[in-house]
């Protein structure tokens, strides 16, 4: 964890968690990572960014598990695996999860209000794992207060 003081009200802190092997799909991670935090500050921003060129980060819906399962099926379609493409440097999945990864990003901002991420009722936090074995994932979170 590091720590920044811009002025004695204004501070920056940072975590560096890393995330277990997840199968591919899209994955709610809000309370992996926010167990990993220290408390939030009352008012501020906190930055996810993902390590990894992968996998994504998103924030999206995430009470309907079926939600899950048709992230999947569009990126699946957008993007498939059979494709011939050029990068073969690896398994077969990796280069349509450099694309994936490409359309869903690699970090989100999120408000926080009250000491608490600022979702409404229905969104969280997601892993977009593209990989068939991923492997773990590192994520860095800043927080701005």
């Amino acid at each position: 964890m590091y720590f920044c003081s811009l002025n004695s009200k204004a501070m920056i802190q940072q975590v560096e968690i890393t995330l277990p092997e997840f199968e591919r799909g899209f994955h709610v991670i809000t309370k992996d990572v926010l167990s990993k935090l220290p408390k939030l500050p009352e008012t501020g921003l906190m930055n996810v960014f993902i390590k990894h060129t992968s996998a994504g980060i998103s924030v999206n819906e995430c009470k309907d598990p079926t939600v899950r399962i048709d992230f999947e099926m569009v990126f699946n379609k957008m993007v498939p695996d059979d494709l011939f493409y050029r990068h073969l440097g690896e398994e077969p999945d990796d280069m349509p999860a450099h694309i994936k990864t490409m359309l869903s990003g690699t970090s989100v901002t999120i408000p926080i209000t009250n000491g608490k991420p600022n979702f409404n009722h229905v969104q969280g936090l997601y892993l977009c794992e593209y990989r068939n074995q991923g492997g773990p994932r590192n994520l860095v979170v800043t927080i701005y207060s």
